[in-house]
Formats: structure tokens, sequence, C-alpha cells
């Protein structure tokens, strides 16, 4: 009896000691390797879609104290960095609050001027080629609409999908901004439906501190936003409201 009762105890032990280094394992790659993330809001599609979900990799930019949960503040500026690259995917901490996680793409590096003429990107004075790339069908405002897709070229040569349904709209003619040293200026590639750089009472120049990491794949993805959405309620409709073709999904 003692002894079955000792082996009994050995096992749960055993058992604890197993869960406890595997839960360690997992903070420890989320704290300092790849986060994960889910997109809220329309604002990057087509490149990303409400449901989906993505590792951040934080070794991309290096570290911030943004870069730890609570954001201590342990140090200033970061440690091990890289700056981020035109075209990036990138997720960072709002500068207005410096806690609610956005993502958005990079556009501006420090010391560019940016502008938006008729819906036209411009950077430092060149247009950044814009060529139609087909069309988007979403639901906006519990209505489904088709946005125009266009493809757009960065001078780097990065090459991503942007909408644009109104080259008339309240972001699509701006003055121009030059991105100090130390800054970023951040677009959504649905461009008539994200608060951006553009909006400087609400987003503005972002500091290099404030980033987190370059988005580099979709893990998972469901219907959240559609008709009949992804309900846990009902797991015998799981297999259709899944995203099975985004799984493994690069973000570029």
């Amino acid at each position: 009896m003692s002894i079955g009762t000792k082996t009994s105890r050995s096992s749960w032990a055993e058992t604890l000691i197993i869960v406890v280094e595997a839960l360690a394992i997992a903070m420890f790659v989320r704290i300092f390797f790849f986060q994960p993330f889910n997109i809220p809001s329309g604002s990057m599609k087509e490149t990303l879609l409400v449901g989906d979900y993505l590792f951040v990799s934080k070794l991309s930019y290096g570290y911030s104290k943004f870069s730890f949960p609570f954001s201590p503040d342990l140090f200033s500026g970061r440690i091990w960095g890289a700056e981020p690259k035109r075209g990036d995917v990138a997720v960072f901490k709002l500068p207005r609050d410096n806690t609610t996680d956005y993502i958005k793409r990079v556009i501006g590096l420090p010391g560019d001027e940016i502008q938006m003429k008729n819906g036209q990107l411009f950077i430092n004075g060149t247009a950044v080629p814009k060529t139609p790339a087909g069309t988007f069908t979403t639901r906006e405002d519990g209505r489904e609409r088709t946005i125009p897709v266009y493809e757009e070229t960065l001078p780097n040569g990065v090459k991503y999908k942007v909408l644009d349904s109104d080259p008339d709209g309240p972001y699509d003619n701006t003055g121009v901004y030059k991105v100090p040293p130390g800054y970023f200026f951040m677009m959504g590639d649905n461009r008539d439906n994200s608060t951006d750089s553009r909006v400087r009472s609400a987003v503005g120049f972002v500091p290099y501190e404030n980033f987190i990491g370059r988005a580099e794949i979709i893990f998972f993805s469901a219907k959240v936003d559609e008709p009949g959405a992804l309900r846990w309620w009902s797991p015998w409709t799981w297999p259709f409201d899944i995203r099975w073709n985004r799984f493994f999904h690069l973000v570029r």
C-alpha cells in the first residue's frame, strides 16, 4: 500500500514538473522569440483578415522595454536592435498610450518625406508605382462591398496589395509628412479604412523603441466577421468556418 501510494505521488509530481517546464519554455519563447497576435480589425485587408492569428518575430528588431509583458522600465532604447525595413508588416505600441498593440506596414523611414495625392503614395517626391490587381470582396458596416485592389512597389522592390475604393477619401490627399530621426511612418493596406500615421492625433510617427516585432506567419484563421461566423458553442460547424487556406501563410 505504501509503495503504491509513493509511486502514485511520484507520478503526479513528475507530471507537474513536466507541465511547469513546458509552460516555462513556452513563456521564454513568447517573451524572447515569437509572440502570437490576432487581427481584430480590417485595416490591413487584404494582406491580413479579421480572425487571422499570426506569430511576430521579436528577434527581427531586437528588444526594448515594450518587448516584455507590462513594459517594465528596465532600460531605454533597444538592445541587439535592427531597424525595420521599408515594407515590413510590424507590430508596435501605439505612441499615444504606449499600451495598445497596432499592426501596420512600414512605409516611411527616418528622414523620408511622405505624401498622398489623390490616393497615390509619394515617397521623397516620387510616386510609388500603383497598378490594378483585381478586386476584393469584403463586408464592412454590415454590407458586402467589392473594392479595387492595387499592387504597390516600394523603392526597395517590396510589392504588396492595397485596397483603395475612393481616391478622394479623407486621407488620400495630405500635406508632406517629414519623418523625424528615430521614427517611422506606418500605413494600413486598407487605405480608406486605416487609422495610421496619416492621422497625427491618433497615431502619428512611431518611435523605433515602440516596435515589438515583424509579422512572420499566419498559424490560424477563422471567419469571425462574416455571416455565420465561427461559433465556439457549435463545434460541428468549425470545419466550415476555419480558413484552412490561410494556415502557414507568410505575411508579406
